[in-house]
C-alpha cells in the first residue's frame, strides 16, 4: 500500500517506513507529523483518489531537520570584470512514514 502526498508544493509517493525528506517543516525532533493532503492511495481494490481520500491522513515521525550540501550561484559577465559568488544551503526536514489511514 502506498499513498501519493502533498506538502512544501511538492508530490511524494510514499509508502509504510519510508524516509523522506520534505521541506522545512516546524516541528521538533521525534515529534509526530500529519500529512492531510492526501492525493491518491492504493489499496487491493485499486486506486482511490478524489472523494474517496478526502479523509485519509499519513502519519510521520520526524528523524531530523538539517540542511542539504550547499549549491555554489555564480554570476558572471565576460569581458565587464563582473562575477558574484554565493553559497545555498536548502533546509529539510526528515521524516519517517508510520502509517497511512485511508
Amino acid at each position: 500500500m502506498y499513498a501519493i502526498i502533498a506538502t512544501g508544493g511538492k508530490q511524494y509517493k510514499v509508502a509504510e517506513g519510508d524516509v523522506i525528506r520534505v521541506e522545512k517543516l516546524a516541528a521538533e525532533d521525534g515529534a509526530e507529523v500529519t500529512f492531510d493532503d492526501v492525493i491518491a492511495v492504493s489499496s487491493d481494490d485499486g486506486m482511490l483518489f478524489g472523494d474517496a481520500v478526502k479523509s485519509a491522513e499519513v502519519k510521520a515521525t520526524v528523524v531530523k531537520q538539517d540542511k542539504a550540501k550547499k549549491v555554489i550561484v555564480y554570476r558572471y559577465k565576460r569581458k565587464s570584470g563582473y562575477h558574484k559568488k554565493n553559497g545555498h544551503r536548502q533546509p529539510y526536514t526528515e521524516v519517517k512514514i508510520d502509517s497511512i489511514n485511508a
